[in-house]
Order: C-alpha cells, then sequence, then structure tokens
C-alpha cells in the first residue's frame, strides 16, 4: 500500500484520523456517545465499577509481534477483565492513543477494529463510547473501563472466609508459554524482535501465542460467580501465587493451593493469563466453569501454601522484568 493510499497520522488532522476510528467501532451504546465533549453512560443502580490500564510499546508489547487489531483486542481485554473481577458487567471503554507522527492510519483503523472485535466477542453490549489522540514518540494506549453491578454488590478480594472452596476460572500458563516463545524464537541475534513465522509454531504453540497476544478471558463468569455468592474473586494477571498472596492479605486468611488441580509450571507463576480466582462458601455448588483448586484457612506463617509448602521463589509477573526492561 503506497503512503498516498495509508497515510502517515502525522499528516491528516485530528478530525480525520478521529473519523475513521468511528466507522470501525461499531454503534454506541451510551445514552451519549462519541462525538461529543464527553459521553453519557447509564448507571442503572446508581453504581459504577471503573478501572483502567495502559500499554505502553516496549514493556507491554512489541510491533513485530502484535498486529494493530491483536492490540486493540488486548488492550479491551485486560480492563474488560478486571470489571468481571469485581462481578461486574462491562458496559463501556474509552480509548487515548498516543502515536508517533509516522504511525499509519491502516494501524489506527486496525485497533479500532481489534477493540471493536474484542467488545463483541467477549462483552456483548460494551462499546467504546470515547477517547482522546495525542502524539509521542512511543506508541501508548489507554484504555478506562467502565461496568455495571446490576443491583449485586461489587465482590471484593477481601471476603475471603476459612473453610472457603478457592476456585479459579480459565486455563494459567499459556500467555507465560507463549511469552517464552516470542522471547526464545523470534528474535534475530541482537536481541531486536523479529515477526512470528506460522509455519515454525505448532498448534499448540499457537494456542500458547494467542493466549499472550489476544488474550480470551471468561468475563461471563464473573457476574455469575456473584450471583452464585462468591465470597471473594479477582483477575489473575500477575500469576496465580502473587494474585492469591493479595486476596490472602486482604482477607487476612491463607489461601492454600493444590498444585495438582492447577496444573503445570508455569501456571503458578506465569502471569497475563486473566483468568478469574474465587472463594465460595463449601455448600455453594461452583457455577460451571471453575473448577477447586484449593481451600481457604485460617491465617497462617504464610499467605499462601503450594501443596502445604510456602511458594518460595515463585514471584509472579513483572512488566519491566518479564518484557525484559527494553522501551519502545
Amino acid at each position: 500500500m503506497t503512503a498516498q493510499a495509508d497515510p502517515a497520522v502525522g499528516t491528516l488532522s485530528e478530525a480525520t484520523v478521529l473519523r475513521a476510528i468511528r466507522e470501525r467501532l461499531g454503534a454506541s451504546s451510551a445514552l451519549v456517545g462519541p462525538g461529543d465533549d464527553a459521553a453519557v453512560v447509564a448507571a442503572p443502580d446508581g453504581r459504577v465499577v471503573a478501572t483502567t490500564d495502559t500499554l505502553v510499546h516496549g514493556p507491554d508489547f512489541r510491533l513485530a509481534w502484535s498486529s494493530a487489531s491483536d492490540l486493540g483486542w488486548k488492550a479491551a481485554a485486560v480492563n474488560l477483565a478486571d470489571i468481571a473481577a469485581m462481578g461486574a458487567r462491562p458496559t463501556a471503554l474509552f480509548v487515548a492513543l498516543a502515536m508517533p507522527d509516522d504511525t499509519r492510519l491502516s494501524f489506527v483503523e486496525g485497533l479500532a477494529e481489534g477493540l471493536r472485535a474484542a467488545c463483541d466477542a467477549l462483552a456483548p453490549g460494551c462499546a467504546v463510547e470515547g477517547g482522546d489522540l495525542t502524539v509521542s514518540d512511543t506508541l501508548t494506549i489507554a484504555v478506562t473501563a467502565l461496568g455495571s453491578l446490576d443491583g449485586r454488590a461489587p465482590v471484593l478480594r477481601s471476603g475471603a472466609r476459612p473453610g472457603d472452596v478457592v476456585a479459579l476460572a480459565g486455563d494459567l500458563g499459556r500467555a507465560a508459554r507463549g511469552l517464552a516463545i516470542l522471547f526464545g524464537r523470534f528474535r534475530d541475534a541482537a536481541g531486536t524482535p523479529v515477526p512470528v513465522d506460522p509455519a515454525a509454531v505448532s498448534p499448540d504453540e499457537a494456542a500458547d501465542l494467542g493466549a499472550q497476544l489476544r488474550p480470551s478471558p471468561p468475563l461471563a463468569l464473573g457476574p455469575l460467580a456473584a450471583e452464585a455468592g462468591a465470597t471473594a474473586l479477582m483477575d489473575v494477571s500477575d500469576g496465580l501465587v502473587l494474585d492469591a498472596t493479595r486476596m490472602a492479605e486482604a482477607s487476612r486468611v491463607t489461601v492454600a493451593l493444590d498444585a495438582a488441580a492447577v496444573g503445570p509450571e508455569p501456571a503458578l507463576s506465569g502471569g497475563e493469563d486473566h483468568g478469574l480466582l474465587a472463594t465460595f462458601p463449601p455448600a455453594v455448588a461452583l457455577p460451571e466453569g471453575f473448577r477447586a483448586i484449593g481451600r481457604v484457612e485460617g491465617a497462617g506463617t504464610a499467605p499462601v501454601l503450594v501443596d502445604g509448602q510456602a511458594p518460595g521463589g515463585r514471584g509472579g509477573w513483572d512488566p519491566y522484568r518479564d518484557w525484559d526492561s527494553a522501551r519502545g
């Protein structure tokens, strides 16, 4: 495609870029959607669940490995997962883009298409309702997500009680394995990322790469967990042991995990899976999609135990360490 057919955003007006984005986002779900100074989003029970997350080229993604659509999908998915982890239903996204001047319009269009596809597939009824554009030497995608509790109480990470069943929804370890494939096999001699060759990966490895580059969190199970009586709930984004530690410390309990029920390494320590970690009273039937992986005990000498032992060196996810501290 020629530069004339696919111009750089630095040569276009903000209105032209915004128009291209809006054309790919689909219909608004808000009372007042994109195009005004601010959106007006319904809050059915008077409360709004809100979260924000930023993806920065370098510590969070590499353009050699992620397509524009993948980035839009992931930017939506990681925020939608935090809404679901409160037991809420996602209702709206707001996206701010900071882009180098030489970013092509087709890239921005692909990003918008990925945002829309993630909302349609993972959270029907949720849509991008506004945002902002600006210039930066480093490509940055900042997303704010809103959600509705639909009359329910939020499920906090501080509600786990001794005797509760610890349960998990989603697969753990795939995203970490995908990242290991990228860093281990798709960089040149100087360590610079190179595009993934689809012929060089097996179907199982392709699934691992997909979990890293285009995650599909079990969003619908967040509200279902709340309806079923979950006492605590959170997104597993930084590794199961680290996030279970956060839940245990917030709840002032010990979370005892069964390693065999969790799965093989790196399920305990790998990050960016965006599963849901929940606790339920022992008499509650686990919602379909959740599986038991342990139990809650009274606070002991360690916040988390794995097969009765403190987990030791399983530290969890750190984007600056696990993406090798590189900047975009």
